[in-house]
């Protein structure tokens, strides 16, 4: 073999020894996919009664991974749960006792309107004002739209609710006739000679709607 071609080879063995490395290089930067085959995975919610009130355990870890401000997040689950709470570190702190099936309705609800891309289905969008209007944009695709106004709040499961079956309740308040107000999923419970703060087991008598009587049983 000749110099020149001694040479030529070996630049050509160079370049392509050099390629490779960058393609291994390029690949080890890659992540994995997840096991369900989807980029973005939702933690689950993860919530204990505490006395009178509901945590949500990792309410900081569900913000971070929707990569949304911490105060949104629990402003909007405040107005969906229609109490008042705060956040204690990583955790939130609602006021009453919740299930949580309406946790995992409520952060569903939440990553519809304020995460996902409708054009792409992707998470990977921020929120910002457009000459005040609240928008979602899609960093993946480039697609906006408006944040749309919610008229009704999440509509979650609670409890079965039927005439004459017994159940504990937490009373939450007190009604201007003066009996003691509870909920229970979507129903509104009114118990008469109950204190606010009071835990009281009670039998329904009566449905109306939304709406059930109960009697406080001693």
């Amino acid at each position: 073999m000749t110099p020149e071609l001694y040479a030529f080879s070996t630049n050509v063995y160079c370049m392509v020894e050099s390629y490779e490395d960058m393609l291994k290089s390029a690949y080890s930067g890659m992540s994995e996919p997840t096991d369900t085959g989807e980029r973005f995975v939702m933690p689950k919610t993860k919530i204990y009664i505490e006395g009178k009130t509901t945590v949500l355990d990792n309410f900081a870890d569900i913000a971070d991974s929707l990569n949304r401000e911490k105060e949104h997040f629990m402003k909007f689950i405040l107005g969906e749960l229609g109490t008042a709470g705060k956040i204690d570190g990583s955790r939130a702190v609602f006021n009453g006792k919740f299930e949580e099936s309406q946790f995992v309705a409520i952060v569903e609800t939440y990553v519809n309107d304020y995460v996902i891309c409708s054009e792409c289905g992707r998470p990977d969008t921020k929120l910002v004002k457009d000459d005040r209007v609240q928008m979602l944009l899609c960093e993946a695709c480039g697609s906006k739209r408006p944040i749309r106004k919610r008229k009704v709040k999440t509509e979650v499961q609670g409890p079965a609710i039927e005439e004459g079956k017994e159940l504990e309740v937490h009373i939450e308040s007190i009604s201007k006739k003066g009996d003691g107000v509870a909920h229970i999923g979507k129903y509104i419970l009114y118990v008469s000679g109950t204190k606010a703060g009071q835990n009281v087991k009670v039998r329904i008598t009566r449905i109306s709607g939304s709406v059930a009587f109960t009697q406080k049983i001693l």
